[in-house]
């Protein structure tokens, strides 16, 4: 009897083997990241990957804890827009069965602080470094978790290299053109895309769900009213009366909306999902009249003031 498969089967445990290595994220971008770079023998669980709820009103359950626990890499958003992930790390620092656990922080990779925008899967530097954080653990984990690693990592690299050169694509061609937004989950795109969005602190009102001042929703109104905006960007994962109200209104006037998600819709890459998004909001400025060509520009609010980390 040949006896080279059970020595071979022997080593990959000793060593960890290919499925060693488990990944739990805490969004389903980051999930979907680190499934490309990990490849189909590793377990990925992302935590919030339903689009259709609201990721701050989740509340982890019990097998969530075990999940995290039991991970070999752990990856979270940071800077307060998953703060259970914290507390779930606490409450089982050495719980994983194996010798350690990494830890990837999109907001530290990117060097944000509490305070900036959460939405950190919306800025296009960010899916890389999260690959290449995701690439190094893995070649840390030994010669069978880390087999085909660099390769695939390669191959992400470059897919992620095709959404940034239509990022710039679009910048080139709608830099400075002026949007709105009902809240900032899209900010570090616009940023990106060099839109010009003048209404930050009415949307980290709504975000935040606080009352917004009145002159800044009179701000936001005029602009929709005047047609001084080319297009409403909304939240279709969570959304209040105010939200809707101004999206009734953005209707009326016959400007697009533009809905994005805080979550990777079921069946889709991060590259397809941003690509999508993109396009959709590509054929809303094509498609709206431009602003007129006399009257004030749009509203100017105040400095973009710090965002709250609870959205």
């Amino acid at each position: 009897m040949n006896s080279k498969p059970a020595l071979v089967l022997l080593l990959l445990a000793a060593l960890g083997g290919p499925a060693s290595a488990s990944i739990v994220a805490a969004e389903s971008a980051y999930a979907d990241i680190a499934r490309q770079v990990a490849g189909p023998a590793t377990p990925v669980i992302a935590i919030l990957k339903n689009p259709a709820t609201d990721p701050h009103a989740f509340e982890p359950t019990p097998s969530v804890a075990r999940a995290v626990a039991d991970a070999t890499i752990v990856i979270e958003n940071g800077i307060g827009y998953d703060p259970w992930m914290e507390r779930l790390l606490a409450a089982s620092p050495q719980a994983s069965k194996t010798a350690g656990r990494a830890v990837i922080v999109a907001a530290t990779l990117l060097h944000r602080r509490p305070g900036d925008n959460p939405h950190l899967w919306y800025d296009p530097a960010t899916m890389r470094l999260v690959a290449l954080a995701v690439q190094g653990a893995l070649l840390n984990g030994g010669p069978a978790v880390s087999v085909g690693v660099s390769g695939r990592c390669l191959a992400t690299l470059a897919t992620l290299a095709t959404v940034q050169a239509r990022i710039a694509a679009l910048r080139a061609k709608f830099a400075g053109t002026p949007v709105a937004a009902t809240e900032p989950v899209f900010g570090p795109m616009i940023a990106a895309l060099g839109l010009r969005d003048a209404h930050a602190r009415f949307e980290l009102s709504v975000m935040n769900g606080t009352e917004p001042r009145a002159t800044d929703v009179a701000a936001i109104e005029g602009d929709l009213k005047a047609h001084r905006v080319r297009a409403l960007i909304t939240n279709a994962q969570a959304t209040d009366a105010e939200a809707a109200r101004l999206a009734d209104l953005a209707r009326a006037e016959n400007i697009p909306l533009v809905p994005v998600t805080e979550t990777l819709p079921p069946g889709k890459t991060y590259q397809q999902w941003i690509a999508g998004e993109l396009a959709a909001l590509e054929t809303a400025l094509l498609q709206a009249a431009p602003p007129p060509a006399e009257g004030p520009p749009p509203a100017e609010g105040p400095p973009s003031p710090q965002a709250s980390p609870t959205r």
